[in-house]
Parts: C-alpha cells; structure tokens; sequence
C-alpha cells in the first residue's frame, strides 16, 4: 500500500518525465473493460508508477494484477448492509474529522474486534477503504490512519491469516495511499506481535508508522502536525466529544452507497469472462516484483 522506493534514474519532480511515463503506462495497459478504463485515472497510474520506483514493466504488470483482483472481488460493489455487522462495535470507521490538509481519516479500535469471519473482516476492510477513498478531496490521493489500542491484547490480535491477507490487498491494490499511521497507546505486548507484522511491510510504509502514547507530549506533537487537537476525540487527547453511533454512521454509509453507485455507474457495463473469472482486458506480461 503504501510505499514507494527511491529511484535511480529518473526525477521525479520533473513534470515532463513523469508525463512521459504515465503516458507509456496508459499506452502499453491496451485495451480496458469500462470500469478498468475509469480507476485508471492519470492519479492512479501515478500512484503505481511511484509504488514500482517508476518501472513501467513493473508498474503495468502490478496494475494488471489490481484490475484482475478488482474485477473479480468487485470492491466498488460491495454494500453496507452486507458488510455492517462487522462495523457494529465501531471497531472501524471513516471519522467525521479530516487532518489539517482536508484528508480522510480512518479510525480503527482492534480492541472492538466483534466477529472471526475471515471473509467478513476482509470484505468489511476493503468496503472502508473504497469509501474512505471516494471520499478524499480533490488532489488527494493518501489518507490519514489512526488505530487506538486502548484495551487490546494479545487476544483480540486478528489471525496471521488475516493480516497477511490485509497487508497484501492494502500493498498491492491500494499503493501509496496511506499518508501516515499513528499508534495510539499500544501496550508492549504489541511489540512482539508489531515484530511479525514488519516482517511482510516495506521499510518506507514502516516509515509512516508513529507511535503515540497520551502521556508522550513529544509522541502528541507529532501526531498533532497532522490532526489538529480541536477536532481530535477526548479518547485520543483531543477536545472533541464526537464519538462513534452505529445507527448514524449506517444512515451516512447508506447515501454514500448512492454516491459509490453513481460514481461507478459510467463503468457498471460486465467486463469480460475470462475462464468462467471476471477479469479486464489486459496483455500478459513476465511478472515483476515492485516490492
């Protein structure tokens, strides 16, 4: 997800050289089913090139691979009703708040882990991502994560499975879109199971992972560059008394549906079946790691 390699030869802060490769990506993807066409947007394209050190070989065959996932998994139509059961205890949620830049924030509380659906949970983590998405504002493409570890131990620690499974979908299919990450009170026993998880993570999204603890003034500050105190939540330091109502973030998930639907409507056409598997249009390619 979110990380991006330096690169060697190329400058990436030239406007001309990055037109000239998102340009070469769009050429050499060929053919796109509609809703494959609409997500290849020129951000996302850069957003791909940048997670690959701005390979276009990589880049294309690591797009590829997100267009095959999500015309199979069809992201952009899963629904609240289906996922909601997994968001009854608020364990994750787009926060009414945004960073001082006007980003999506995300909220997560593993503490309030309520189900052991593996499925439901995954299902449940890409519909959130989806939404927080559709939901930046112009120009952005990153967001904002905040996980409170308040109560959390070792037993609400969600399968290895899982989070295989999670880091995979969020490094592959949604690259470089995490902005930073603040860990919010984690207790020393998150060491141990922080140790595993780094193992599957790339040194720069490790990068992007803070560590804040409410009786840290210095961990705060850094976490208060980013959200400013005055919308933050009182749980998390904050002065804000906002806190989480299922019923009421079911009715605003309800109307953002609409919006997803809308938005997708342009690209509702079937792609094509390949094997009996919805998949895009897309030439094969020698694979290529961009990790």
């Amino acid at each position: 997800m979110f990380w991006r390699k330096h690169a060697s030869h190329f400058d990436s802060n030239d406007a001309d050289e990055r037109e000239v490769k998102i340009n070469e990506l769009k050429a050499v993807l060929g053919p796109l089913s509609p809703r494959s066409n609409k997500y290849c947007s020129v951000a996302c394209l850069t957003r791909y090139l940048e997670a690959c050190n701005w390979n276009v070989a990589k880049s294309r065959k690591m797009l590829e691979d997100s267009l095959k996932w999500r015309a199979a998994y069809r992201p952009e139509d899963i629904r609240w009703p289906e996922v909601s059961v997994e968001g009854e205890t608020g364990k994750m949620y787009r926060a009414s708040f945004r960073d001082r830049e006007g980003r999506t924030v995300i909220v997560m509380r593993p503490a309030k882990q309520n189900t052991s659906s593996h499925e439901g949970q995954i299902r449940f983590l890409v519909y959130c991502l989806e939404n927080a998405v559709l939901s930046l504002p112009e120009g952005h493409e990153k967001m904002i994560w905040l996980i409170d570890f308040t109560g959390w131990t070792m037993a609400n620690a969600v399968p290895l499975k899982t989070a295989r499974e999670t880091i995979n979908i969020l490094q592959n299919h949604y690259p470089e879109r995490l902005a930073m990450a603040f860990l919010f009170n984690p207790p020393k026993v998150f060491e141990a199971f922080w140790k595993v998880v780094k193992y599957f993570l790339d040194p720069i999204t490790i990068e992007k992972v803070k560590f804040v603890y409410l009786k840290d003034e210095e961990s705060m500050k850094v976490m208060h560059k980013y959200i400013d105190p005055e919308v933050l939540p009182v749980e998390f330091g904050g002065k804000s008394n906002v806190v989480y109502n299922h019923e009421e973030y079911s009715e605003l998930m309800a109307k953002d549906d609409i919006k997803t639907a809308s938005f997708w409507a342009a690209g509702a056409q079937a792609d094509h079946v390949i094997n009996g598997t919805l998949a895009p249009e897309a030439r094969p390619v020698v694979a290529a790691n961009c990790r």
